[in-house]
């Protein structure tokens, strides 16, 4: 499940992040009573993640925030672009950072993504 903010608020005169929580919740299924039990929250280090996938084999995960968004970093302004977030899934279900790829998406959203098997 993605958590995903896109909040704002002003920092001297600027729209920034309100800081909100911008993640993936990995669960575990309870295989007695099927129960979700809450594994790990899995920073994106990206704004406002919208959909992800998880390849055929099972070993990886990517997510993709929609937007580009300023956010205060100290008294700086920077800017996280949007993009994909790749993930190892472990063997115990968690997830481990791999890398990130900005996209740029100009003046729209990248509003949905998904896997592609090449041959």
């Amino acid at each position: 499940m993605t958590n995903r903010n896109s909040g704002i608020v002003d920092f001297e005169g600027k729209k920034v992040s309100n800081g909100g929580e911008n993640n993936i919740a990995v669960f575990a299924i309870d295989q007695a009573t099927g129960e979700p039990m809450l594994l790990q929250h899995s920073e994106a280090r990206m704004i406002h993640l919208r959909t992800f996938s998880i390849d055929a084999s099972g070993h990886l995960l990517v997510a993709a925030s929609i937007l580009p968004m300023a956010v205060r970093d100290g008294t700086t302004v920077t800017t996280l672009a949007a993009g994909l977030s790749v993930y190892r899934i472990g063997s115990d279900g968690r997830l481990g950072s791999v890398r990130t790829y900005d996209v740029d998406t100009g003046k729209f959203m990248q509003f949905c993504s998904g896997m592609v098997t090449l041959v």
